[in-house]
């Protein structure tokens, strides 16, 4: 195993917020510019948080149309967060299926503790059922929510992820800029302790998955 990353989460913080990718219809993709950030050179796929995120506190609608709690139904479960859309051509649907991948090479014991949460940022397209259909090609256990766009942009600053409303361009696509971190909730304490950029693949996933089923750090 590579060198473990350390960070203050109170410093990533403010750099995840400045780290957008711009998913459009048209397949573009791009990154904003990024604050430095204090860390070893050396590290591995996970970066390991020297002071945790807070669970956000969202309620939202999930796929069946039904209020969704994320800190009650997440309770004590090791869980990764993602904020994304589905008509993202690029970054989302490759990391939802890095962690579809990953999770299927688990026991089944530990798929069934595993909890996979996408939060639409582009509510105004995905309804329920359309969130739900794009779920389901990727893993019908996967919890998709959607909900009102202020709602959603609160829930992802808790957790230093900024997002921006989409916005319609002068030749028709569609640009929903978002951060692409995967965050990974412990089972044992209900905080973040880990995240994963866009460029982790489905190896990194498998070799970290069970640390953290296990209220681990990889």
């Amino acid at each position: 195993m590579r060198n473990k990353k350390t960070v203050l989460a109170a410093a990533f913080a403010a750099v995840a917020a400045l780290t957008l990718s711009a998913c459009g219809d048209s397949g573009s993709s791009a990154d904003s510019p990024v604050a430095d950030v204090s860390a070893d050179t050396k590290t591995k796929a996970a970066t390991v948080l020297d002071q945790p995120f807070t669970k956000p506190d969202l309620v939202l609608t999930d796929t069946h149309g039904k209020t969704y709690d994320l800190r009650e139904k997440t309770k004590g479960k090791p869980t990764l967060i993602y904020f994304g859309y589905t008509n993202c051509p690029d970054v989302c649907p490759l990391t939802m299926s890095n962690i579809a991948l990953a999770k299927r090479a688990l026991p089944a014991a530990d798929q069934d503790k595993l909890q996979v949460v996408f939060v639409t940022t582009d509510p105004e397209r995905d309804t329920p059922a359309s969130l739900g259909s794009w779920l389901k090609a990727q893993d019908p256990d996967f919890t998709g929510l959607t909900g009102d766009f202020p709602t959603i942009q609160a829930g992802a600053r808790q957790i230093g992820i900024g997002i921006d409303a989409p916005k319609k361009e002068k030749d028709g696509t569609v640009v929903s800029m978002h951060g692409s971190q995967v965050i990974a909730f412990s089972p044992k304490t209900d905080e973040g302790y880990v995240l994963y950029s866009e460029d982790t693949t489905a190896d990194d996933y498998t070799k970290d998955l069970p640390e953290i089923i296990e209220g681990k750090n990889p």
